[in-house]
């Protein structure tokens, strides 16, 4: 390696900004003249400086019918992206997640830069998807760094390099820990961090809650907003439903109300992991247009959408998806929970389990090691 050495990177959505921004920490602690390009998010840009590009804003969109609305948009990110490498010739250009974008342009680096060193960190979930992508996968990218113990297998049958580093969840998680008693007359309500999702998801939550009280008048609800703007949003919606219940939004502090909260409601998403690490009992509701949902069906490969469910291979959590997402089954299983000792029980040592998987704390520097190897590997 050079003495001066660039690495570019694109992330997309808010959790890919997060783990971005702590690798790029952990390259820095390895090698402390690193310079690092791309877009990403506000905390990539905090650690890689003003030339970084933040565009989560535009860049994080759900749903089939988005991405076909903005597509003159992507396209012209895209020949952005391609100028900006070419210009800049860095040493590696690292993937965070974001599959739609970051594989299109995996490929096209490939096509271009024969050399160019491709690096993917949080595997995009084709696996879920679509086995037969695997294959092209390993023709357009160097090295994949998983966070799933059982992807590495599938990828490694491939050709695909592959090193599972672990879930750098794990480690943000560990920080946030309070060591508070759980409120037993509290229900935590987690609608999603994007707003068309918590559109869809929320008014089947107050719903949900509006029976759970009139079962359990001592009931309360937390509901954690992602950010500002979804909290007002959230706060718009509760005023409209009349829902007499104490309701509290809390913002930017999912990681303490899954914590004081007796049991949950969650959306699918990272959430479900977050929520199995702090043990707390929930279930998994899903709702989103139905185009966007049968499209994913024809698609989907697993049995489950909730990552707990998918790592244990069978239904731990109860998922209300769809149609399925019904107030009155909802409010059911949520009292179920909070009042069936053996339940809780059996849910909670399963989460035990399947966090253990994750692998220990760390995962951005096991992360950060095997680039530099791969950068020293000329």
């Amino acid at each position: 390696m050079g003495t001066m050495s660039t690495i570019y990177f694109v992330a997309g959505e808010a959790s890919g900004d997060e783990h971005g921004a702590a690798l790029m920490r952990a390259l820095r602690e390895l090698i402390p003249n690193l310079d690092f390009a791309g877009r990403g998010g506000p905390k990539m840009r905090a650690v890689a400086g003003d030339v970084f590009i933040n565009w989560s804003d535009s860049a994080a969109v759900v749903g089939l019918w988005e991405v076909v609305k903005r597509y003159g948009y992507f396209r012209e990110q895209f020949q952005n992206a391609l100028r900006e490498i070419a210009s800049i010739n860095p040493d590696a250009v690292v993937l965070i997640d974001y599959p739609g974008f970051n594989l299109r342009l995996a490929r096209a680096l490939r096509k271009r830069s024969p050399k160019l060193k491709i690096i993917y960190y949080i595997s995009p979930q084709v696996w879920a998807w679509n086995r037969g992508r695997i294959g092209q996968m390993a023709r357009f990218l160097d090295l994949m760094l998983c966070i799933f113990p059982f992807e590495a297998e599938l990828y490694n049958k491939s050709g695909l390099r592959t090193v599972f580093v672990g879930h750098p969840m794990i480690e943000n998680l560990a920080r946030l820990r309070t060591g508070e008693e759980r409120q037993s007359n509290l229900i935590g309500l987690f609608p999603g961090s994007r707003a068309r999702e918590v559109r869809k998801i929320f008014p089947i939550m107050m719903e949900a809650a509006r029976e759970i009280v009139s079962q359990r008048a001592e009931m309360r609800f937390e509901v954690a907003a992602a950010s500002e703007p979804l909290a007002l949003e959230i706060q718009q919606m509760l005023g409209s439903a009349s829902l007499r219940e104490p309701v509290r939004i809390v913002r930017g502090d999912a990681a303490g109300t899954m914590q004081r909260a007796f049991a949950g409601m969650v959306a699918s998403g990272t959430a479900t992991l977050e929520a199995a690490y702090f043990r707390l009992p929930f279930i998994l509701i899903y709702k989103v247009s139905w185009p966007t949902y049968f499209a994913a069906r024809l698609v989907l490969k697993t049995k489950h959408l909730g990552m707990p469910n998918v790592l244990a291979g069978r239904e731990i959590i109860p998922e209300f998806i769809q149609h399925e997402a019904r107030p009155d089954t909802i409010s059911k299983a949520v009292v179920k929970l909070t009042n069936d000792q053996a339940a809780r029980d059996a849910m909670t040592s399963e989460f035990d389990a399947i966090i253990a998987e994750l692998g220990e704390s760390g995962a951005s520097t096991k992360a950060a090691r095997v680039i530099v190897d791969e950068l020293n590997q000329k």
